[in-house]
């Protein structure tokens, strides 16, 4: 493994032409297209927004008439191409709120990131584009409710490995009653061979090319963070984890790095804060939904330590995991969570992250066996956390969790040894949309000598819908019958609802 600092990655991506900056910065240099009609439709890989704010939302969508072309440009010619984006109140447009044109340019891709402002809190808008006169789908989306705020209903997702096209669970969200979807992370999975952008731009088309993936971002805003299969397996701040030769090659990683992150902007409504620098993407934020639900959305990848061993699905603890050295956010981003809880006025405070907080141990005699990986890899900066909350005391808080391609419901404890000791916040993490959990007998296996464990299944795949109200926080599992076969309805594995007020969740 080759292990950079943050001035060395920042300093050796291999992008060396200068494009892919002055593309994040908004900068081109092509030529605008001459003609108006492009070579076919261009919006096969639908339309989206996000990261919804009281007065506004990001639009996206991405000018790609042949998107899965092999040079990675989506069919697009090398010239910028004027787009045009219109919002209104009615799916008609005939009460149309917002119209103005932005420039699809091709370092970006020919992706499209219109920032929406001027609309009114809660309330549901629709939007399309026009390129090449042709005209996009039709998308719905809804702006953040602002002050008082009775109720907050949202999807929890993950972990969607490419099933061919059919996405079973997302087909059934997009038939839910959702104001939005949070996303936690592997929205796509690397191969051994992804390392270009031209890789990158292929594989998130090729999953954007999905009628059911399209269906869900056409209906809700998703507010999303990457995890590690976005970029590399198991990646942490500048190691790569693969082994053999090319994974130590100097800056292969950090070229890596920027071709990821320049694909993952490209492809997803994000805002200019999250417009990449090279091997730098600046991807934990906040998101307030009047006075009821705070989220604070964080990068566990990009500034963590490296983990201790790669031991899997567990291996015998590490007696360095309580270094209070280690790091899974950063000094940085972890000053600026506990700094948003302590100041958050909210009902209820969200952390969307990506993997298990909670302890778990899968030896189920007198030895601690986990996974470093997570938390229990960090326990040094899980202590810190905990003891904040357990200090300062900010109401309500809720962990979202992905990554492990199962549900648990799980209650954070002062102390995971004593089963006695105070529960002081709740763990739902949800199941993957698609990817399956080879691992789930060994989890089964030690459940129940981990007490705080509340639930546990690793057999089915899907998503959480969280309905918040100022009394209560409720989270029901729904699951399909095959991750790949949409004509099945989703169904309720389970309901697990904390009350305001009262740590820890109990069954519905």
């Amino acid at each position: 493994m080759t292990q950079l600092s943050r001035r060395e990655l920042l300093g050796k991506s291999a992008l060396g032409t200068g494009a892919l900056w002055a593309a994040a910065a908004g900068v081109s240099a092509a030529p605008v297209l001459a003609r108006q009609r492009l070579s076919d439709y261009p919006f096969t890989l639908g339309v989206a927004s996000g990261d919804p704010l009281p007065d506004g939302v990001v639009l996206w969508t991405r000018l790609a008439p042949d998107p899965l072309a092999a040079d990675g440009r989506g069919g697009m010619p090398d010239r910028r191409v004027p787009v045009t984006w219109e919002v209104a109140e009615d799916e008609a447009f005939r009460r149309r709120v917002r119209r103005e044109r932005a420039v699809a340019v091709p370092e970006l891709g020919h992706a499209v990131h219109a920032e929406v402002g001027g609309l009114q809190p809660g309330r549901e808008y629709f939007f399309r584009f026009v390129a090449g006169g042709e005209v996009s789908p039709v998308g719905r989306t809804r702006t953040a409710p602002a002050g008082a705020t009775d109720e907050v209903r949202f999807a929890l997702a993950s972990c969607q490995a490419w099933v061919g096209g059919p996405y079973a669970a997302y087909r059934t969200m997009a038939e839910d009653d959702l104001d939005l979807v949070v996303h936690v992370g592997d929205y796509i999975y690397e191969r051994r061979d992804t390392e270009t952008l031209q890789d990158f731009r292929l594989l998130h088309a090729l999953y954007k090319t999905s009628p059911d993936l399209q269906a869900a971002h056409a209906r809700f805003p998703f507010v999303v963070t990457f995890d590690d299969h976005e970029i590399e397996n198991n990646w942490a701040d500048g190691v790569s984890q693969p082994d053999g030769e090319a994974s130590n090659e100097p800056g292969r990683f950090a070229a890596l790095r920027a071709a990821a992150f320049q694909a993952y902007y490209e492809h997803l409504p994000l805002r200019r804060p999250q417009r990449p620098k090279g091997p730098s993407l600046h991807l934990y934020r906040g998101l307030a939904f009047g006075d009821l639900l705070d989220f604070s959305v964080l990068d566990t990848r990009q500034y963590r330590s490296d983990q201790l061993t790669e031991n899997f699905p567990a291996g015998p603890r590490d007696p360095r995991t309580d270094d209070p050295g280690r790091t899974m956010t950063g000094a940085t981003q972890e000053r600026w969570l506990l700094d948003r809880l302590a100041r958050s006025p909210a009902r209820w405070n969200a952390i969307a992250q990506q993997t298990i907080v909670a302890q778990f141990d899968y030896d189920r005699g007198e030895g601690v066996s986990v996974n470093h990986d997570q938390w229990d890899g960090y326990a040094g900066a899980r202590d810190r956390l905990l003891d904040f909350v357990a200090q300062r005391r900010p109401a309500n808080p809720v962990v979202l969790t992905g990554d492990w391609h199962s549900s648990w419901v799980n209650d954070l404890k002062a102390d995971f040894d004593d089963p006695a000791s105070e529960t002081l916040a709740t763990e739902f993490v949800g199941t993957s949309i698609s990817s399956n959990c080879s691992w789930a007998p060994a989890v089964a296996q030690a459940v129940d000598v981990n007490p705080h464990v509340k639930f546990f299944d690793g057999d089915r795949r899907g998503y959480v819908r969280c309905t918040v109200t100022p009394e209560a926080w409720r989270s029901d599992y729904q699951v399909v019958a095959a991750a790949n076969d949409p004509s099945a309805p989703a169904t309720t594995l389970t309901s697990w609802v904390v009350e305001a007020g009262r740590p820890g969740a109990v069954p519905a």
